[in-house]
């Protein structure tokens, strides 16, 4: 990984009453991406994840690529309003961006536990009246629903695209089916739900044990794969888009990819309208 600049979270941690000590995903994440809103216990955590499972950067990239493309997807449909649940820490390419490049009056909520992610995010929302960001738990739907952030920024009578990237295989979730269902019944017909979520497709049983290890020492000690029947059962009352649910990378790509890099993708994921 490249090397990390100082002058981001870490010289911040003391005065914002950050927990800098305890690995976080959202800024393992950030790390992985380039960013510099993580802390030192971040860096060696993700480094420690790369040491058990190499192909993570690269399961990264894609799953970012894939919010991007299901965005746009989104939008071009015509949707104007998304709540990006477990959003994580700003970054290149962010919901709103992608979104405002087809509608300019797109709107979107974003909602994420982590406190350095609610932090960045209001800090770079300041001056956009078409955004917001919320520090609530996603498995709370009747907190995130009622949030300020949300109901004075979204409108549920119209469709919104609801957006759960990377989030439900991080969660201790016995029902995740039952999770989407409580916001699908919040929307209305036309809205979407994009879902990606963790598979072994290209991944040794011994590398995710070892992800394992990593993710236990971190705010956030799940992580749940899922197989492609459990992440088809999340979006019950959708009908899917073609392809329908697939390795990420191979959801609508830009240009078209191999099989063997698909399986890289190590998450399937998919969109869905309400209908």
């Amino acid at each position: 990984m490249r090397e990390h600049d100082e002058t981001g979270a870490d010289a911040n941690s003391e005065a914002g009453g950050l927990d800098a000590h305890t690995p976080n995903i959202a800024r393992m994440y950030d790390y992985f991406l380039g960013g510099s809103a993580n802390f030192v216990a971040d860096r060696e955590a993700a480094e420690q994840l790369l040491r058990a499972f190499p192909g993570n950067v690269e399961w990264t990239h894609i799953n970012r690529a894939f919010l991007g493309r299901a965005v746009r997807v989104c939008a071009e449909a015509g949707i104007d309003q998304f709540l990006d649940l477990g959003s994580g820490i700003p970054t290149k390419g962010n919901v709103h961006e992608i979104a405002q490049q087809v509608n300019p009056a797109a709107r979107v909520a974003y909602v994420d536990i982590e406190t350095i992610a609610a932090t960045h995010a209001r800090q770079l929302l300041a001056d956009d009246p078409l955004s917001s960001m919320t520090q609530a738990d996603i498995t709370d739907p009747e907190a995130v629903l009622n949030a300020p952030g949300v109901t004075e920024l979204l409108d549920f009578d119209r469709p919104i695209a609801v957006l759960a990237v990377a989030i439900l295989d991080i969660l201790d979730l016995d029902d995740p089916a039952a999770l989407m269902a409580r916001y699908r019944d919040a929307c209305v017909p036309g809205s979407a739900l994009a879902i990606s979520n963790s598979a072994m497709l290209d991944i040794s049983e011994e590398e995710i044990d070892g992800a394992q290890e990593v993710f236990e020492t971190t705010t956030t000690p799940t992580l749940r794969t899922r197989d492609h029947a459990e992440v088809l059962e999340m979006f019950a009352g959708y009908e899917l888009l073609d392809p329908g649910v697939v390795p990420s990378a191979q959801w609508r790509p830009d240009q078209p990819v191999s099989e063997k890099y698909a399986a890289r993708s190590n998450a399937y994921a998919g969109v869905g309208i309400l209908r």
